[in-house]
């Protein structure tokens, strides 16, 4: 039996949920406990043959293409949620919905894949979105997404990932922990320190993954008696050791998966500016000062590869705490889970949608699928196939897939504020000899370097 409070939780989200929505409420209500208890199908129309889904499959499409919903509303609804064991801790990344051979959808750009080809390149067409969750230290997969934006082709992915964090500050209270924002390699720190403006470095912190061979500089421990003012002082190369100087702080621990893990940081270095909003002006380039940190490890978790350095850029106020930094990291890979269980189990990238705006609304539906997954991992009955093993008692949380598998027995005791669909007979259809006509063609943008 479900915990009381979960139950009452559920059903307040599930009436918010349902307030935020504007046309076709009922239609897009429905598709969303559809795609919450369906699984993998291999195209959207299979989600109205649910025991939940009442209306007929034109219904949804025709919620993806007219219904509306109160965005902000849903985003300020969804961060009253967090995670009840998660620190002030925030991934953000990217994800791409993949659309190669739709000429006719708007808005696509050609953005990396480590998974799909186009003309022997790792290159996809398609839309990108930014998300934002909360992580956790807990040993599972869970996390909660607070946020998720599409990226244009034209917009900068560094601002997007600064408005998100914006948008987050907003809504937590002034007087909380300072939150630390985790970041992978695709982002730099001097431009998303820009896109920050007046909350850089004093009400978030950020840490970013860097690659093997950046240079740092420390500041210049003297000024020459004539002449422009040394700006630049000792050279800190990544890949070369010799070049390292004694750092401002270190951290030693054990840990079961990873062995000894040493983590050394060296404060108050900077890197030569190359892209700023003055280039090619005479104007002093601004310096961007912050903590470099090294994570190594004895070992992996998997013994499938050698360990290797793992170079941190981390910006804040006051000093960073190495412990909480590199666990941070690891757990940003947590999202990575979430990706795959959207996509995979919760259809998120399997709809063929025509317009960017149908694809945000469904994505929005399956955050919103997964919080209502989330919110009864803990409590919720653990209901398997014959051949799986039990998850209980040995885990306090579910798997997203177990929640999944049981949630439609939940949804009977919840219900549904959506109201009951009416018969309207058959529809005429298309009149006799109209014609559609061709539908105009959209080429994928290529964003200069």
């Amino acid at each position: 039996m479900i915990d009381p409070v979960v139950f009452n939780t559920l059903r307040q989200f599930r009436a918010g949920i349902y307030d935020r929505f504007g046309a076709r409420r009922d239609a897009l209500f429905e598709l969303l406990d559809a795609a919450t208890v369906a699984g993998l199908v291999p195209s959207l129309a299979y989600l109205s043959l649910t025991a939940v889904h009442r209306r007929g499959w034109g219904s949804l499409y025709d919620a993806l293409a007219a219904g509306t919903m109160d965005v902000p509303a849903l985003r300020d609804l969804v961060g009253r949620l967090p995670l009840d064991d998660g620190q002030p801790i925030y991934a953000l990344d990217t994800s791409v919905w993949s659309r190669d051979d739709a000429e006719t959808s708007p808005a696509r750009g050609y953005y990396f894949s480590p998974s799909r080809q186009s003309a022997g390149q790792p290159i996809v067409a398609g839309w990108s979105y930014a998300w934002l969750a909360q992580v956790s230290f807990t040993h599972d997969s869970w996390t909660a997404p607070l946020d998720v934006r599409r990226v244009a082709p034209s917009d900068d992915a560094h601002a997007v990932a600064a408005a998100q964090i914006r948008d987050l500050l907003g809504r937590r209270p002034p007087s909380g922990p300072v939150p630390l924002g985790v970041l992978d390699a695709g982002y730099d720190p001097e431009t998303l320190a820009r896109a920050l403006g007046d909350l850089d470095g004093g009400r978030v912190a950020v840490l970013v993954r860097l690659r093997s061979g950046r240079c740092f500089y420390a500041d210049p421990d003297r000024q020459p008696a004539v002449g422009r003012p040394r700006r630049h002082g000792r050279k800190f190369a990544c890949d070369d050791p010799a070049t390292w100087w004694t750092p401002t702080a270190e951290h030693t621990e054990q840990h079961a998966q990873y062995g000894t893990v040493r983590v050394r940081a060296w404060a108050g270095v900077h890197a030569k500016t190359q892209n700023h909003p003055q280039r090619g002006s005479y104007r002093t380039k601004a310096v961007v000062r912050g903590t470099l940190v090294l994570v190594e490890v004895e070992r992996l978790p998997r013994q499938t590869r050698i360990p290797k350095r793992l170079w941190l850029w981390w910006r804040g106020p006051g000093q960073p705490d190495l412990a909480v930094l590199w666990r941070a990291y690891v757990h940003r890979f947590d999202l990575e889970h979430t990706y795959r269980f959207c996509k995979q189990t919760l259809n998120w990238t399997t709809p063929r949608v025509r317009t960017p705006q149908q694809a945000d609304r469904w994505t929005w539906l399956v955050v919103l699928a997964y919080t209502q997954l989330r919110l009864a991992r803990r409590t919720i009955e653990d209901v398997h196939l014959p051949w799986e093993p039990p998850q209980r008692p040995n885990r306090r949380a579910l798997t997203a897939a177990r929640v999944r598998q049981a949630f439609p027995q939940l949804l009977v005791t919840l219900d549904t504020p959506a109201n009951a669909p009416k018969p309207c007979g058959r529809s005429p259809g298309r009149p006799k000899g109209a014609r559609s006509g061709r539908a105009p063609r959209f080429p994928a943008f290529k964003k200069a370097a």
